[in-house]
């Protein structure tokens, strides 16, 4: 009798042995994974991003290189339209890839353009101030980086929804700068929602603000002719602004858009409608006659696309940074001085490859528990016995 009781013990001591092994192989698979798509992915992926090399001429060679980064359209969400696992899931992720490319890339400016929260237009005192909140848990950088942001329709509404109060806001914590100026390099940060051309207060004061911006650069062009209309203007670099706002300017629609990046082919035939997908050519034509941009970024549409405009300007629409409105985010890398630049496109992990390897993953522990129980070669042993009987007939 004491054989078998200690038989029978011995036997449960096995039994409680190998299912705690196969919880620790189980609990490690999980682990791995875990770590490599809500972690590693980022730094395999990112790290691959290179700067762009900026062809300086010989005579311009002692001239600083600027490294920015550009994205747009990260659309935090709110209280409203937001479920909370969406939001955690979307947030993980952009706090994870802005984080892993300031620690690999080190730039020295990030540029968002416009649609920094998707419920600003609406949202109430105490939502917008948890969406800022969230947004600065997850955009967070060093004080030697600089963050710059310009406001989209998300941010303020559209010009109808637009308000004092909603522009007042969104600048007390940005403090958007309209020309900003490092390293001999000019930037013109626009409000490109203001830009209806209708007259309204709102709009006035934005073309206002341009204008004045316009006379700046004009002065700064001019330095060596002494210009009596400039003498009591802070001089500015001699240098060919670049243009960043929200809506890209007028183009009919997506359909010379190209790249794994670009609007669904679906979609690129769609025409655009002035003042609500791209802006007016009314606008856009003053733009670029009064600011004279040597480039142009954008956001807005979500997709990326390349578009030269009149002598040859070019424009840049930047994807979204969320893969929430994409399966293949990304951001610009732009080495700039005051008289070149040069673009790179980081891409980051496609949400494909993510859910992907989670289906491999569950798969794998399937079988692994399978043949641990002793299940799946049940199956194959029956399989082996019936090609075997079926020989010998």
């Amino acid at each position: 009798m004491a054989l078998i009781r200690l038989g029978f013990g011995r036997q449960h001591l096995y039994l409680l042995r190998r299912r705690s092994f196969l919880l620790s192989k189980l609990i490690a698979v999980v682990f791995a994974v875990l770590l490599f798509c809500e972690f590693l992915i980022y730094y395999l992926v990112i790290f691959r991003c290179d700067w762009p090399e900026v062809k300086t001429p010989a005579h311009n060679s002692g001239q600083e290189t600027l490294k920015a980064m550009f994205l747009a359209d990260t659309h935090l969400l709110g209280e409203i339209r937001g479920h909370w696992l969406d939001k955690l899931r979307r947030e993980w992720q952009m706090e994870r890839a802005f984080q892993t490319a300031l620690w690999l890339l080190q730039p020295e400016v990030v540029f968002i353009l416009g649609d920094i929260f998707d419920e600003g237009k609406w949202s109430s005192p105490q939502a917008w101030a948890d969406d800022v909140e969230r947004f600065q848990k997850i955009f967070r950088h060093p004080r030697h980086v600089l963050l710059k942001v310009v406001a989209g329709n998300h941010d303020i509404g559209f010009h109808y929804q637009m308000s004092t109060y909603k522009i007042k806001r969104f600048e007390k914590v940005f403090n958007p700068e309209r020309l900003f100026s490092w390293k001999g390099i000019n930037f013109v940060m626009v409000n490109s929602v203001a830009l209806e051309g209708d007259g309204c207060n709102l709009c006035s004061e934005a073309e206002a603000e341009i204008i004045e911006i316009s006379h700046k650069l004009n002065c700064s062009r001019e330095q060596e002719h002494h210009s009596s209309r400039c003498t009591d203007e802070q001089p500015l670099p001699a240098s060919a602004p670049v243009l960043l706002q929200h809506f890209p300017l007028y183009r009919r629609s997506d359909a010379n858009c190209s790249g794994d990046d670009a609007a669904p082919l679906e979609e690129r035939d769609i025409p655009f409608k002035e003042r609500y997908d791209a802006l007016s050519r009314e606008a856009s034509q003053k733009l670029l006659w009064w600011l004279r941009p040597r480039l142009v970024l954008s956001g807005h549409t979500h997709s990326a696309c390349e578009v030269l405009h009149g002598a040859g300007t070019m424009e840049i629409s930047v994807p979204s940074f969320s893969w929430r409105n994409r399966n293949n985010p990304s951001f610009i890398m732009g080495m700039l001085t005051p008289t070149e630049y040069a673009l790179a496109k980081c891409y980051l992990p496609y949400e494909n490859t993510v859910l992907a390897t989670y289906c491999v993953a569950v798969g794998f522990l399937a079988v692994l528990t399978l043949a641990h129980f002793k299940l799946l070669a049940s199956p194959l042993l029956f399989g082996w016995n019936l090609l075997r009987k079926l020989k010998t007939t």
